[in-house]
């Protein structure tokens, strides 16, 4: 016995303007399943962070922004955590800002698209041609801002940066401009009369040099020297960085601080320099200071950064689909 498909008798019975409705209904039907399964295929749920999810979309949108401004494809499981990493950020930020003001991304927004020589419009168009949404970036600055926020209130003692600190950095990496530093320093003068043959002014910077070996601070080394023959030990003098030779400024940023400089023979005998203090002069503030600074204040937050969001991370109900 031939079998008939079951829907050959449905369109059988019929007739005229009701077979045309029902073949009008199922290619409606048909159009909108279509459709939808784009979309649905992009409201793929690929994790949930707190009960809020991560689809593909986020994934293809956050890997294409990397994209663009690394010129590199980034790994999906890189790109995946960072989202993961911000949709913590964003949550914790509702136990502790009220409400970010929409201006703050807007402004964050409007700064990048400057740096690239656009308006906000002409810079969101140049994205999207990209296949990235406006949406997708300021959806990352918002994750950035509010975390910035966050760890800045959180651990503001230990972001601090003290001038000492800044200081210090400088003159162990050389990185202060001449004109930013004053030496503070107390001349040494090993006496040779006048008159002498070369040999006394040689026994003198031999005499010189063994005082460099003992002298390891200002206040024993300028006693130790005071308890020497012949010599001369002169008060504490200030010299402006800015009003030396660079071969003198060279001598005194590489000698530290609380020794003594190398000999130089001058007519009065051999004289050394101990060098007491580097500070920056008054009102300086060198462009090699500032960087130092915010060299030092980001290493400290992207170290307190890295830590607490591992926390974070420790605490959160994560699950991966």
């Amino acid at each position: 016995m031939e079998r008939r498909s079951a829907m050959i008798p449905l369109f059988a019975h019929s007739t005229g303007a009701g077979a045309r409705r029902v073949m009008a209904a199922l290619a409606a039907a048909a159009v909108i399943l279509l459709a939808t399964q784009p979309a649905a295929r992009a409201q793929v749920i690929v994790a949930v962070v707190g009960g809020e999810p991560i689809t593909a979309v986020d994934i293809a949108q956050r890997t294409k922004l990397i994209q663009l401004s690394t010129q590199k494809i980034p790994p999906r499981q890189e790109v995946l955590d960072e989202l993961i990493d911000d949709k913590l950020k964003v949550q914790l930020s509702k136990r502790y800002i009220a409400e970010v003001p929409k201006r703050e991304i807007e402004n964050a927004y409007a700064s990048i698209a400057r740096r690239t020589g656009m308006t906000s419009a002409q810079f969101t168009k140049m994205i999207e041609s990209s296949g990235i949404s406006a949406e997708a970036l300021k959806s990352r600055l918002h994750a950035d801002y509010v975390w910035g926020q966050i760890v800045r209130g959180k651990f503001q003692g230990s972001l601090q940066v003290g001038e000492k600190d800044v200081e210090v950095k400088l003159l162990s990496s050389h990185k202060d401009m001449p004109e930013g530093l004053e030496y503070r320093l107390r001349p040494v003068l090993f006496l040779v009369p006048k008159g002498s043959a070369s040999t006394a002014f040689e026994a003198r910077k031999r005499d010189a040099e063994a005082l460099r070996g003992r002298f390891t601070s200002c206040d024993e080394g300028v006693r130790i020297a005071m308890t020497l023959p012949d010599v001369v030990v002169r008060e504490q003098i200030a010299r402006q960085a800015a009003d030396l030779a660079q071969q003198q400024r060279d001598i005194l940023n590489n000698t530290p601080i609380g020794r003594l400089t190398p000999p130089d023979i001058t007519p009065q005998g051999v004289e050394v320099f101990a060098v007491c203090g580097k500070a920056p002069a008054a009102g300086a503030d060198s462009p090699a200071r500032r960087q130092v600074r915010d060299e030092m204040f980001n290493e400290r937050y992207q170290a307190l950064s890295k830590k607490f969001l591992k926390e974070l991370r420790s605490q959160a109900l994560i699950e991966y689909k």
